[in-house]
């Protein structure tokens, strides 16, 4: 049989970004100083702004060891402290220095800033429970709402893809703002997301207006003797 005479074959084939989109890995930053009531986190603009903890510290060598083999064409913290310090360790290894982007700082807590969050979750408090069922973070006094949130963590990631368009970067942010910036992707519930571990990678990839999710949570650099490869 000539071989113009075979059927043609269609394989399925691994995932490939299209052209011109940009693959941003959104880190949650490392864990931070636990709060403590005489002892309120120190604030920058109105955001809480605690330091890492030691196991913190740990998480961010790890994330730094999982990505330095990592083609990255730049790397992104938000102005509060936690995410550059948690991005420090990669930055060293592949000699970056890190871009601000404070658009994509973590959700204003209003009234619960400084560390109180944590006590109000803990305990249960009715304001917690609602926030929770409602899914809305403007249900604590003061704090931001979930449109203006919204908004600007979509003008800094739109900002971010734009900026990197074909590339890859990344993202070292908040657990507010993984939840929202995967939430909008696939169109869930406000809350979906929220729950990214520390020192974690999520995988969004990005072109013009649409959004696409390829990972959340991975952790796997975090609890393994050696880091795993991305893909």
């Amino acid at each position: 049989m000539d071989e113009r005479d075979e059927p043609a074959e269609y394989r399925q084939t691994p995932y490939r970004a299209p052209d011109g989109a940009t693959e941003l890995l959104l880190v949650r930053h490392g864990a931070s100083a636990p709060a403590r009531p005489d002892r309120p986190f120190p604030l920058l603009d109105g955001h809480g702004d605690p330091e890492l903890a030691p196991e913190g510290r740990q998480q961010a060598e790890r994330v730094g060891e999982r990505l330095a083999g990592e083609r990255l064409d730049a790397i992104y913290v938000t102005p509060l402290r936690r995410t550059s310090q948690t991005a420090a360790p990669l930055a060293r290894r592949l000699g970056l220095e890190p871009r601000v982007e404070r658009d994509l700082r973590e959700v204003h807590l209003g009234e619960w800033e400084g560390g109180l969050f944590r006590r109000m979750v803990a305990e249960n408090d009715p304001v917690a429970q609602r926030m929770f069922a409602e899914e809305r973070w403007d249900v604590i006094p003061g704090a931001e709402g979930n449109e203006v949130f919204a908004a600007r963590v979509e003008e800094g990631l739109a900002r971010l893809a734009a900026a990197h368009a074909g590339g890859r970067i990344a993202v070292f942010t908040h657990g507010g703002v993984i939840a929202q910036a995967l939430a909008a992707a696939t169109g869930a519930r406000p809350f979906a997301f929220l729950g990214a571990d520390n020192g974690s990678i999520s995988r969004l990839v990005r072109l013009g207006g649409m959004a696409s999710v390829r990972g959340f949570n991975d952790i796997s650099h975090l609890d393994r003797p050696a880091p795993a490869p991305l893909t």
